[in-house]
């Protein structure tokens, strides 16, 4: 899916501006359709409180009334009478009294085609039948018809009041109707015989009980009719259910009744929704103009609106057609702290606060809501979203940020419930269940959506950043044991390219973890840089100048295909080329020099990475950090002096090969730059102290006196 989603978008990327309409359209569309397609606002009242003021219908409407639903379920039922059966304990003993009157009456054999198998076989089928049988009265058993129950097995009575009787006229007749090929006259024998007997009937309580409840399902909703005008709840009356059922449907009708297809309505909602779309194009060229030429991150801005829009949309539609108490339990829902999340992970506190706020205005507009409360809630818990993902370092820490934004949502439900002086209400507690409903909702809904939005829009995040800093990765498992010098190496850049991205407001975690990964590409060829060779032989003295440096070289290229490989992120791919940027691999370039009698022999391509230069902040300050790493580890003595000249030198060196025409670092920043990276590596590469020797002479009087003491 992903892949298919990046195919696209680099198919389109050939026409930026296209796109970006395109993106511009379909979210106004979108916008216009939430503004437009509005629920009527209706003033809320709590259960169980006695209502302040008179409630008038202001249309004509039908409403689900439960209690003549209930009355007329419980008439129905109320039409069924009792049902029997008859015990099989006395069908068994007037099967044995059967049997017994076969053997005292032989006469039976004298039936055409009959044995005692095939008689003691019909017997056994009509004690089944008798014992499946269910006795009722007509005008019940023509109800449970009605109401398409399956009465297959049930026989009418005729006088239900004696305690005994004999079986019904006709049942053999019922029962040889699942019989084949049976004489008439051996039926007639059997019935001969056990309608002469009589049988007690008892009540079947759990079949009546289940009849009943099928005929109360089959019971349609009653609806009951209230006209404009009309007086739905009086002042001071309390306030129950049913009047909550009856604002609800009016509502419904005031919704359905309303014409969305005047033009001057559409007209007006996508005037809005203009407005607000310009609004944002105006910050995001304003604050955030790289955002507004990539066309991933601005589709990535677009989803996560319309996500949050459709969401709330959701919402509205399932507590608009929920039950009344359900309704009153959410009067307070909780939507934009959604976006809020993702705005904040996925980009900056400041884009996160902008359409915050106008997420709230939007939605406040649009949905069914109480707008003083909800906008209080949702811009708070989302401000609080703000300040406490700055740090977020792990997935989990999302559902954290939204137990915090329930402590800030508490206070507010309880200043509403205050403000209408009353200090402890049923309300409250609903209010306050469902603020944790629907804040579990968001946490549930960020943690899924992350990983898929991170994976389609190439997003980088603090989260997985910390990810890739696990030292069980099995990528830097393999550092670690294969190339330890080249990961000390990349310990004590790391320190050094994010003290100076801090520095300058840089992404200090990003180049923390960049330069983990900066060197993977030595995993191929160890043994040949100096970091991971022991006191053995250089190789390097066994091949040519060009020969080294194209063995040095590959270690980007080589470590471009190894990221793939492990799919590391694009952005830490992109560090691994860019690190060297498109530098000489000056040692081995002067050794050719050295050879070659004449500079325009050597072929200077052959000694340069392949680039590309940096193009980022981070990436600059990982190659500046990188070139004075490897240079300091020469120095003999090191002093604030000597590093600053060398890194003065090292930066002169790159500028003047045009390294950083690509990157947006400027002047003051790289002067800062330069002084956080000579101010870490002082703090990490301290001089100790040198303890004086001791004398030859010195060392021999404290020996013999010890030797002297011992002999003593």
């Amino acid at each position: 899916m992903s892949d298919i989603v990046k195919n696209i978008l680099r198919k389109l990327k050939k026409n930026d501006l296209g796109v970006r309409l395109i993106l511009a359209l379909v979210f106004w569309l979108c916008l216009t359709l939430f503004l437009h397609f509005k629920q009527i606002k209706l003033d809320v009242i709590d259960l169980h409180s006695n209502s302040n003021r008179y409630v008038v219908s202001q249309i004509n409407f039908d409403y689900p009334d439960d209690e003549a639903t209930i009355l007329s379920k419980q008439k129905k039922i109320a039409d069924i009478n009792s049902i029997y059966f008859i015990d099989a304990k006395q069908i068994k003993l007037k099967r044995i009294n059967f049997e017994n009157y076969l053997i005292d009456n032989p006469k039976w054999k004298n039936l055409p085609s009959i044995s005692y198998e095939k008689m003691n076989d019909l017997v056994d089928r009509f004690e089944n039948t008798l014992i499946a049988s269910r006795f009722s009265d007509a005008k019940t058993i023509k109800r449970m018809k009605n109401h398409k129950i399956d009465i297959t097995n049930y026989i009418a009575l005729n006088h239900e009041h004696k305690k005994e009787f004999p079986l019904p006229k006709g049942y053999f007749s019922i029962f040889a109707k699942k019989l084949e090929n049976v004489p008439e006259k051996t039926l007639d024998f059997m019935e001969n015989y056990f309608e002469k007997n009589d049988y007690k009937l008892t009540l079947d309580y759990l079949t009546l009980s289940k009849v009943k409840k099928l005929i109360a399902k089959n019971v349609a909703q009653k609806y009951s009719h209230i006209s404009a005008g009309e007086l739905i709840i009086g002042s001071n009356e309390k306030v129950t259910t049913k009047h909550l059922a009856i604002m609800q449907a009016m509502k419904a009708a005031l919704a359905k009744n309303r014409n969305l297809f005047e033009p001057l309505t559409i007209l007006g909602n996508i005037l809005m929704s203009f407005v607000f779309i310009s609004l944002a194009l105006f910050y995001l060229r304003l604050e955030q103009p790289k955002i507004l030429k990539s066309i991933k991150q601005l589709s990535l801005i677009f989803i996560i609106l319309i996500l949050t829009l459709l969401s709330a949309k959701i919402m509205e539609f399932v507590l608009l057609k929920s039950t009344s108490s359900f309704v009153e339990a959410t009067r307070y829902p909780i939507i934009v702290p959604f976006a809020a999340l993702l705005f904040s992970i996925l980009f900056n506190m400041r884009i996160s606060l902008f359409f915050s706020a106008v997420l709230c205005i939007v939605v406040a507009l649009s949905l069914a809501v109480e707008h003083t409360s909800f906008l209080t809630i949702n811009l708070v818990t989302s401000l609080i979203v703000i300040v406490a993902t700055k740090c977020m370092r792990k997935r989990t820490e999302v559902f954290i940020v939204c137990a915090k934004c329930m402590l800030g949502v508490i206070p507010i439900i309880l200043a509403s419930s205050f403000i209408k002086n009353r200090l402890f209400h049923l309300t409250l507690l609903t209010n306050i269940t469902s603020s944790v409903f629907f804040l579990v909702i968001i946490g549930i809904m960020v943690v899924g959506l992350l990983p898929v939005l991170e994976t389609i829009f190439d997003v980088l995040t603090d989260i997985t950043l910390m990810e890739y800093m696990d030292p069980n990765n099995e990528l830097l498992r393999r550092i670690t044991l294969e190339i330890p010098g080249s990961y000390q190496h990349s310990l004590v850049l790391g320190n050094l390219a994010e003290a100076a991205a801090q520095e300058i407001h840089a992404n200090a975690l990003f180049c923390r973890v960049a330069t983990l990964y900066h060197d993977i590409g030595k995993l191929t060829n160890p043994n040949y840089f100096i970091e991971n060779q022991g006191s053995g032989v250089n190789i390097h003295q066994l091949l040519t100048p060009v020969e080294s440096a194209e063995v040095i070289i590959s270690h980007v290229t080589g470590g471009e295909m190894l990221a793939k490989k492990y799919r590391l992120p694009k952005q830490i791919i992109d560090i691994i080329k860019q690190h060297h940027g498109t530098t000489l691999v000056y040692y081995f370039y002067r050794k050719e020099m050295e050879i070659k009698e004449e500079i325009d022999q050597i072929d200077e391509v052959q000694f340069r990475y392949p680039g590309p230069k940096p193009r980022s902040k981070e990436a600059a300050i990982i190659m500046i950090a990188d070139a004075m790493e490897a240079a300091a580890r020469s120095l003999e003595e090191i002093t604030e002096e000597i590093l600053s000249s060398l890194i003065n030198k090292v930066v002169k060196n790159r500028t003047d090969d045009g390294q950083f025409d690509e990157c947006s670092l400027t002047f003051e920043e790289m002067k800062i730059v330069k002084k956080s990276i000579v101010r870490t590596l002082l703090l990490t590469r301290h001089s100790r102290i040198k303890y004086p020797e001791q004398k030859q002479e010195k060392l021999r009087f404290y020996l013999e006196s010890y030797l002297a003491d011992k002999s003593v």
